[in-house]
């Protein structure tokens, strides 16, 4: 009896240990860090090592190259060519951002990809954040790259090239350049941000369409006319001007280039924008994309 006793409770023992074991293996989930890494490996395999992706940074290779060289040329100097790029990045940054991000969470919506993504212990904001950092890595190649690369002819160029020019009072540094290619990916990623909440919130192609369509609109022309027309009937005041232009991301990118890399240059002068406001407006354009996104997810 006392054997069979002790086999008994050796036997609740063992199965008390597996259940416990089970149990363990049930409510340990992956950490946040492993998630994202995860999500951030599938948008490189699915987005960015592909023809497509390349064709898209090549293409923005020549438009950079291709404007520098109908301008003044690699010796221009770095402030010329900041001045020749500043306009054609405001309109290049958001189409190449919404090419990226326009389709990032839709695609996974119509392949049912979310409603599985659903039934595993992965949150929402995991989602669109580890989506927005794959994609990110390759925005920043597709606009950082070329912009790197253009930096090293201008760099090398034996053109001889004065140091001071006579609309540039200020010395013609390297230091300007790497400033435009700062803001111009910071820019970048607010855009890519957007389009990711774009993608979020609609859920069809043709939606999908219509709605980068709008973004777009909205982003190169709709926030600058209506600062434009809120200042034309007196609803901006002149002192508030500066800083309401931070409203508008567009007019936040070109206020900042023009503050850190060519005004700058010229020493004492008008204020161009508010860099502090500038920063500001981005950083609430970036992050209110992603928060809607998550939103979006969870509704």
């Amino acid at each position: 009896m006392s054997e069979q006793v002790e086999t008994g409770d050796s036997g609740m023992m063992g199965q008390t240990e597996e259940s416990t074991g089970m149990d363990k293996a049930v409510v340990e989930q992956p950490s946040t860090g492993a998630i994202l890494a995860s999500f951030v490996r599938r948008e490189i395999n699915t987005a960015i090592l592909t023809g497509s992706f390349i064709a898209l940074t090549l293409t923005v290779f020549a438009v950079v190259i291709g404007i520098t060289l109908v301008g003044s040329g690699f010796s221009a100097g770095y402030v010329t060519t900041v001045i020749e790029l500043l306009t054609p990045l405001q309109l290049l940054v958001p189409v190449v951002a919404f090419v990226l991000g326009f389709n990032a969470i839709l695609s996974d919506r119509r392949s049912g990809e979310l409603d599985v993504l659903r039934t595993y212990p992965v949150a929402a904001w995991q989602v669109v954040v580890g989506v927005y950092l794959g994609r990110a890595l390759g925005l920043v190649i597709a606009i950082g790259g070329p912009l790197v690369l253009l930096f090293i002819p201008i760099a090398t160029t034996d053109t001889p090239r004065l140091p001071m020019y006579a609309s540039h009072t200020g010395a013609d540094t390297p230091i300007l350049y790497l400033r435009l290619i700062v803001l111009t990916l910071l820019f970048a990623l607010v855009m890519l941000a957007v389009a990711i909440a774009v993608s979020a919130l609609v859920s069809s192609a043709r939606t999908a369409v219509l709605g980068v369509g709008l973004g777009i609109l909205l982003i190169l022309f709709g926030l600058d006319l209506a600062l434009s027309a809120g200042f034309s009937v007196g609803f901006i005041s002149d002192s508030a001007l500066m800083s309401s232009l931070a409203v508008s991301p567009l007019s936040a990118f070109r206020g900042l280039v023009l503050e850190m890399a060519i005004s700058v240059t010229e020493g004492t002068g008008p204020d161009t924008a508010s860099p502090l406001a500038s920063l500001i407006g981005l950083a609430v354009w970036g992050g209110g994309s992603l928060v809607v996104a998550t939103w979006a997810l969870n509704s």
